[in-house]
C-alpha cells in the first residue's frame, strides 16, 4: 500500500472514530463498534483483486467523443466473474513515428508518453530495457507524444529535438538520454548538449528545432491520443491492450506472454 494510500485511509479513520465520538451510542446499547476503516479495507482488498482478476484485469474504460467503452464485468447480466471475459483492443496506429524492434513482430507495444513525466522516466528506466531485453524480436515497441503541456512546459519541445535526432536516424539514442537525464535536467541547452554528444550534424539539427519542423506530428500525436481517450501518461497499447501507467515489468510481461501464447481472452 502506498503513502497516499495509507495517510487517506488514516484521514477516513479518523473522520469515522470523530463521527463515533459526536455520536455517542443511548446506554441501553450495548454492543460497541470495534471494526475499523483498515480492518475493512484489509477484508476488502483481496476479494476486489481476486474480481479484477477474474473479470480481465487490464480493461482499460474511458468515455471517447463518439461512444463509451464498458468497465468491468457485468454481473447483473448473469455473467460469472470467475468466466474469461474478452478484453477491449483498440485499433492504435503505428503512424510515422518511431519504432524499435523487428516489423514483424507477433508483440507491438505503442507508448503515449511525456519526456517530463516523472513516470514515464520510472518506466524507462525501470521496465523498458527489460521488456527489450526478455523478449527480443518477439516486440515492437513504439514511441507515440503525448506532452502534458499544463504541467510539464519542457514536453513538447524535448519531443521536437527528439524527434530532429530521429531525423539523423539517433531517435532511439537521444530518446534515452532524455529520460536518463531526468525531467529536471530538461531545457534548450540540454537538447544542444545531447545533440553534440551523440555527435549530431548541429547545424541540421539546429535548424530542424528552431523551426518546428516537427511541431505539427507532435501535435497529431497529442491530438489523436486525446481523442482516443488517453488522460495520463504513460498508457500503453499491447496488441491493442490499453494497461495504464508506470505498471512493474511482470504485468507487461503477463499480457506480452498472454499475447505471445494466445492466451489473453
Amino acid at each position: 500500500m502506498s503513502e497516499l494510500e495509507q495517510e487517506q485511509i488514516e484521514m477516513e479513520e479518523q473522520t469515522f472514530d470523530q463521527e463515533v465520538e459526536n455520536n455517542p451510542l443511548e446506554e441501553d446499547e450495548t454492543f460497541t463498534i470495534t471494526l475499523k476503516r483498515t480492518h475493512i479495507f484489509a477484508l476488502l482488498l483481496p476479494i476486489v483483486f481476486l474480481l479484477g482478476l477474474g473479470s480481465g484485469y487490464f480493461v482499460w474504460g474511458r468515455e471517447t467523443a463518439s461512444s463509451s467503452v464498458a468497465q468491468g464485468v457485468d454481473t447483473s447480466a448473469g455473467v460469472s466473474p470467475s468466466e474469461p471475459q474478452e478484453l477491449p483492443r483498440y485499433d492504435v496506429p503505428v503512424d510515422d513515428d518511431p519504432v524499435l524492434g523487428n516489423e514483424d513482430a507477433p508483440v507491438t507495444i505503442i507508448e503515449f508518453s511525456d519526456f517530463e513525466c516523472p513516470f514515464c522516466t520510472r518506466f524507462h528506466n525501470d521496465t523498458f530495457s527489460q521488456i527489450i531485453e526478455n523478449y527480443g524480436d518477439e516486440v515492437r515497441f513504439v514511441y507515440r507524444d503525448f506532452p502534458l503541456t499544463s504541467i510539464h512546459p519542457e514536453a513538447f519541445p524535448a519531443a521536437e529535438a527528439a524527434n530532429c535526432a530521429g531525423e539523423q536516424g539517433q531517435y532511439w539514442e537521444y530518446h534515452d538520454k532524455l529520460f536518463v537525464g531526468g525531467p529536471q535536467a530538461l531545457s534548450s541547452e540540454t537538447y544542444i548538449r545531447y545533440a553534440e554528444e551523440l555527435a549530431l550534424d548541429m547545424e541540421g539539427f539546429q535548424e530542424c528545432v528552431e523551426t518546428g519542423r516537427y511541431r505539427e506530428e507532435v501535435q497529431a500525436d497529442l491530438d489523436f491520443a486525446a481523442q482516443l481517450g488517453v488522460r495520463s501518461t504513460p498508457t500503453f497499447f499491447i496488441n491493442g491492450i490499453a494497461v495504464v501507467g508506470a505498471q512493474p515489468f511482470s504485468t507487461f510481461a503477463e499480457v506480452i506472454e498472454g499475447e505471445l501464447n494466445g492466451t489473453n481472452p
